[in-house]
Formats: C-alpha cells, structure tokens, sequence
C-alpha cells in the first residue's frame, strides 16, 4: 500500500542569485547553522552522532562546534576563506565541517581516496588558506611548493586506511585538530553570512578534464534538507547510517545535513562492509540511509538479512545508477516493511530533484520518482525546446537547490547552466502523471544503426541473469551500424555463459538491443569512492587488456 503524502508546507516564487525565479519554501532557516542551533535547542540531550563507542548528544556536538570555529577564527581563517577537510567518515569530519559553518568559512570537502596531484589541483583552484587532514593521509598532502597559499595545516590523529596515524606533524601540521575541541579559542562564532553566500565547494567527480566545484550555497542546503525532512518524513526518533563517503553530496546532505537538521542521529560508519553494516544497523536501530543500488545487492548476496534485526529500518532510498528490478523484488521479500525510494540528483542540484513517494517504487520500478516540492524539471530537446510529455529529451533541472555555478570556472558555468536550469546531461522522459524516468548518460546512449539503445536498460536485464554478479553495456564502432553493443560481465562463481546470456536477452529486449559481444571479467567493476560505476575507466582497462 501506498504511504499518504504529508502536506507540502508554503511555498512562494523569489529572486536569487541575481536573474533567477525559483520556487522556495516560505518558511525556512537562513543557514544550516540556525537549523543546527534550532535542533539542538528541541534535544539537547539525545544522540546526534553515534561512531564506535563515542556517542555525541547535540549538546556535546554543539559545544565542539563552537569550541572548533572559535580555533578556526583564533587561527586566522576569515569569513570566506576555504577550508579543506581530508577526514574520512569519523565524527570528527562533522565537528570540523559545521564549525566552519559556523565561523561562516567555505568548508571543501575531499575524498580519502584521491591522491597527491588530485589534493594539489583542488587546493590550488578553490584558493584554500587551510586544511584539517588525517594523520594517516600526511604523505599524500601536497608540499608546501605545491600548494602555495594553503598557509594553515591541521592534523588530526587518529587512523585511515589502516595506517597508524602517529606522527600529526609529518605533513607539516601548523596545529592539531585535538587542541580546537578543547576549546582554547576565543573569538565570536556566530554565523552571519547571507543565504546566498557559498557554504561548501564540492568538486565533481567528472571521467574527463580537472574536476569542477559545484557552490553549494545556504539556500541550496537548507531546501535540499527540508525536501529530504518532507519526503522521508524526517524526524528526532530517525537514525541515518552514514554508510557512503562524507565528503560527496549524499553523504554530506542526506546522511550528515538532513538528519541532523530534523533532530536525528548519524551513525557513523567508516567503510562499507555487508556485515558490520547489517550489525551497526540492528544494534543502533538504524531507520533510513541513501546508498547505491550495488551496495543493497551486495547485502543480499553476502548476507541471510532475517538473521539481523532491521524491524526499524523504514526508508531504503537510493541514487547514482538504476536500481535492477531483480534487487527491489528480492528486497521486497526479504524486507517487506522496508520502503525502497529512488532519489534522483547531483552534485549541481544540492542532491535531491525527484524522489520516489515512499511505498510507491515497487509499481514504479522505472521510474526516479516524482519532482519535488520546489524543484523544476524539465525535458528537453538539442535546439533547448521543450518536449512533450513521454518523449525523450535531456533532463534540465532548476529551483532553489540548483548551485549558482562552479568555483573559479565561468566557462563551465556557462556551458552548464541555462536561465537558472542545470543541464544534466541525462537522457530522461517525463510521464503524464509527473514521474520522471532517467535511460541512460547522454554521452552513453548507443545508436545502433540508427536505433537508440539505452545501456541502463541493458543492464538491468542482465542483471537478473543467475550468473551475473554486475555488468556494465558499452559500444564499439562498426563500419555499417556506426556502433553496436558490448557487454562486460562480472560473472558470479566464473560462470561465463555467453549463450545463455545471450538468449536470456533475446526472450527480453528488441533484437537490436542484444548485445552484439560479451566480455567476462575475473574481477569487480571499477567503480568510484561513491560507488558508482567508472566506464570510462572501464573501457580504458579493456583496452589494455586488449594490448597486452
């Protein structure tokens, strides 16, 4: 059965970021800070993160808020300066992050996982004055030659990746994380920058060229965690797990921002793994999270989920790839009380657009949902007209979520952005009730002969293949066609069975959407920190195998 929609609070047409009408709530907060303070006012004294055995109440939290970007302030970080935070999923990353809220700083998020020359380039674009790094990751921060202007180095002690993290002032620590959360600062610490002032710059993880940071501003966070409080029906009784990187959009707003702002707790894991997810979920009766569709596979496939007790675990959304219709009818059965919702986002749009009502998916298994309360969507096609209802077309996305543009990079800014709608990039149709369905990357749609193969489609029926563990749907050039069809498979127990793959897809799909060759692979698909699939990387890695 269906859940009844909550009633969708007051909304108004405004002007921002200078020629933009967008729709926005009437009533709101002007900062994720004043959400924050709002939170810890109504419940001071319940769990707001939950990591290992450290457990914060929001009162506690809140103290090392103010502690830390007082420190931030005492150390010589001015309103607007950037602030890189190299901290994997620990409580710590929270603390540092609302705190340079809080000092009204430009928190830049980066991924554990990327490298020196990575790290150099960000810091370098977004003008960072300082940085709080792990102990651990101390050889991969740039050297001072390297990153010129970053004059304030923070390390925190502790572990990542497994390495012992001992020594904070091997990567040049200016101060240590541990000093701001005793409290030794001194300045004002209350927010006072505008809504339209950039909260955090969050560099998007592009598969050409240098990465671009998207500006995520006040306003932007604020409307994406009132639409994730309206949608999941947020409230003080849920616990999220933060179960994916921090430092990308999902992690940072549906996870972290969103619970936090509804008086929620965050249960902290660091890394993914089937087994101490499913055992930190029963034990801290963990209510929602946001995950890739992979990562609830993997759960079914490494676990008997009847042995844990997830009686609390209400909404199961997902984003980032299409969720096969084999995982939502093995979770249904597994989980029947568990509400599978598709939200369907970015880094440019804050995260959330659309967003599957809860207890709706299992109808709607192609779609990503419907578009939420202040956000525009529209379809359209390659001269900018707008499509009629059930045609296909590139999905354009505006509202009050939609960032202003990237970081030092007017360019791609133009490129992106149209008459405040970001282009996504995503081939999409729009149904006659409003439900959004999203085919394919446009970059990776086939044209087979003339013929349009979406590879999402492809792949979801191969996915319910007994043998296949993951795959992926590519082309290849072909002299008459222009390109046909290559599906990579990442088969289960190296099965290879390529005629019955082959067979299973022609009982399923159109002849032209079979694919033309099967490549197996003896190892996982390579994917991103955020666990979505890498096909450029993919195709790369097939080439050299090809070469070797």
């Amino acid at each position: 059965m269906v859940t009844p929609e909550e009633p969708v609070p007051a909304t108004r047409r405004e002007g921002h970021f200078g020629d933009r009408v967008v729709t926005c709530f009437a009533e709101r907060p002007a900062s994720f800070d004043a959400m924050f303070r709002s939170a810890v006012e109504a419940h001071p004294d319940r769990d707001a993160v939950v990591d290992g055995s450290r457990r914060l109440s929001f009162a506690e939290l809140d103290r090392l808020v103010s502690a830390t970007a007082a420190g931030y302030r005492d150390l010589g970080l001015e309103p607007g300066c950037r602030l890189g935070l190299l901290i994997a999923n620990r409580w710590q990353f929270l603390v540092a992050l609302l705190a340079a809220v809080r000092a009204d700083l430009i928190a830049v998020p980066l991924s554990v996982r990327a490298q020196t020359l990575e790290l150099a380039y960000i810091l370098n674009d977004c003008g960072a004055r300082g940085l709080v790094y792990e102990s651990g990751l101390a050889g991969r921060v740039p050297a001072p030659d390297a990153v010129p202007e970053l004059t304030l180095r923070i390390g925190l002690e502790g572990r990542c990746d497994g390495v012992d993290g001992s020594s904070v002032d091997s990567g040049g620590a200016t101060v240590t994380f541990e000093s701001l959360l005793a409290g030794a600062g001194s300045s004002t610490t209350a927010a006072v920058g505008g809504e339209e002032d950039t909260a955090v710059i969050l560099y998007t993880s592009g598969t050409t060229g240098h990465p671009k940071g998207a500006m995520l501003s006040h306003l932007n966070i604020v409307h994406s965690c009132l639409h994730y409080r309206h949608c999941f029906r947020l409230g003080p009784d849920d616990r999220a797990m933060l179960a994916v990187p921090a430092s990308h959009v999902t992690g940072l707003i549906a996870c972290i921002m969103a619970p936090l702002s509804a008086g929620g707790a965050v249960i902290v894991l660091e890394t993914f793994a089937v087994p101490e997810f499913l055992s930190l979920a029963a034990r801290e009766a963990m209510t929602m999270t946001v995950m890739v569709p992979a990562m609830y596979k993997l759960c079914l496939l490494r676990a008997n989920l009847p042995d844990y007790d997830l009686s609390a675990w209400r909404v199961g959304a997902y984003g980032g790839a299409p969720m096969p219709p084999a995982t939502i009818a093995a979770l249904a059965d597994t989980l029947p009380r568990l509400a599978l919702a598709n939200a369907y986002g970015a880094t440019e749009t804050t995260s959330p657009t659309t967003v599957m009502p809860l207890g709706d998916k299992a109808a709607r298994s192609d779609s990503v949902g419907r578009s939420l309360p202040c956000a525009e969507v529209r379809v359209m096609d390659d001269d900018g007209c707008e499509v009629d209802r059930g045609e296909t077309g590139e999905v354009w996305i505006g509202g009050p979520m939609v960032v202003a543009g990237y970081w030092n990079n007017p360019q791609a800014t133009r490129d992106s952005f149209v008459g405040g709608f970001w282009r996504s990039g995503d081939i999409g149709a729009m149904s006659p009730d409003g439900y959004l369905r999203v085919f394919d990357r446009k970059k990776d749609m086939i044209n087979r002969g003339g013929y349009k193969v979406f590879s999402a489609e492809v792949e979801n029926v191969l996915a319910a293949h007994a043998t296949v563990a993951e795959a992926a749907v590519l082309s290849f050039a072909d002299p008459v066609l222009g390109e046909k069809i290559l599906a990579v498979v990442h088969p289960r127990d190296g099965v290879e069975d390529r005629d019955g793959l082959r067979s299973f897809c022609a009982a399923r799909l159109s002849d032209y959407k079979v694919p033309d060759r099967f490549v197996f692979l003896d190892r996982p698909l390579p994917r991103n920190a955020n666990g979505k699939l890498m096909k450029a990387a993919l195709r790369e890695s097939l080439e050299v195998d090809a070469g070797s």
